[in-house]
């Protein structure tokens, strides 16, 4: 099936990773279910997608709510009959504290959208990638470079990360029988609004605070685009993409 025929859904895709995916595969001919908090953050990936926007279905949803994700996977099927493609990309973190210090409530917050909310996506996608015919499809996960190492104070995105690695082969593995794909992509240092305190310098595991080097999110896009691609019977288990030097590999 050629990308001109092929349906996605990018969650989180109204700013940085999830935005440059969501571009790159709309610049290919996939459809996109563009899925945020936020609409006019969507609205604006839309517009930015040039002559592919109307290729484009804007979904504001909380993911952390089963209604929501419900509803929303099941717009995408009734507008394009069919679903290819997931990008799991929603994440949030919580404040750099000590986790003694953390609220129940901070904790749940990023537990329900890291985890929860990517398990009922999958969920969702499953049940219409199994179905459909031809059946089959693929699910993306963003797993991050804290699926393997933490930052200092990062206990709640650190742990849910860590847990998408679980989720990913629990995916890969039960829904093989369907002919569903299922990968991981772990990124570091990608030049978004998240990573813009990185410019000035940010808490080191030594204690020490430094600058660390980024990279153009735009390759992140290319590299989702490049998984997505393969067919199904070959599969990106794990990838990850990095600024060079950034501190990942090795001990300071």
């Amino acid at each position: 099936m050629s990308s001109h025929n092929r349906v996605a859904i990018v969650t989180g895709a109204g700013t940085g990773i999830g935005k440059s995916a969501a571009l790159a595969l709309l610049k290919d001919g996939y459809r996109v279910g563009l899925v945020g908090r936020r609409r006019e953050l969507l609205e604006r990936t839309a517009q930015d997608a040039g002559p592919a926007s109307p290729n484009t279905l804007v979904l504001p949803a909380d993911i952390g709510k089963p209604e929501s994700v419900k509803a929303l996977f099941a717009q995408v099927r009734e507008t394009w009959g069919r679903l290819d493609l997931l990008f799991n990309n929603a994440g949030m973190g919580a404040p750099a504290i000590p986790m003694e210090e953390l609220s129940f409530e901070q904790w749940k917050a990023v537990v329900d959208v890291n985890l929860s909310g990517m398990f009922l996506c999958s969920q969702e996608a499953i049940k219409i990638m199994k179905s459909q015919d031809p059946r089959g499809g693929r699910i993306i996960n963003n797993g991050s470079i804290s699926a393997h190492a933490p930052r200092p104070n990062s206990a709640p995105y650190t742990a849910t990360k860590h847990a998408v690695t679980g989720l990913t082969k629990c995916i890969s593995l039960d829904c093989r029988k369907y002919d569903i794909a299922c990968g991981q992509i772990d990124i570091g240092n990608a030049a978004t609004e998240m990573t813009e305190r990185m410019k000035n310098g940010v808490a080191q595991a030594n204690g020490t605070t430094a600058v660390e080097p980024r990279m153009d999110v735009a390759h992140v896009g290319s590299a989702v685009l490049y998984m997505a691609n393969l067919p199904l019977d070959a599969n990106v288990q794990f990838m990850t993409i990095m600024a060079t030097k950034m501190p990942f590999v090795g001990r300071g």
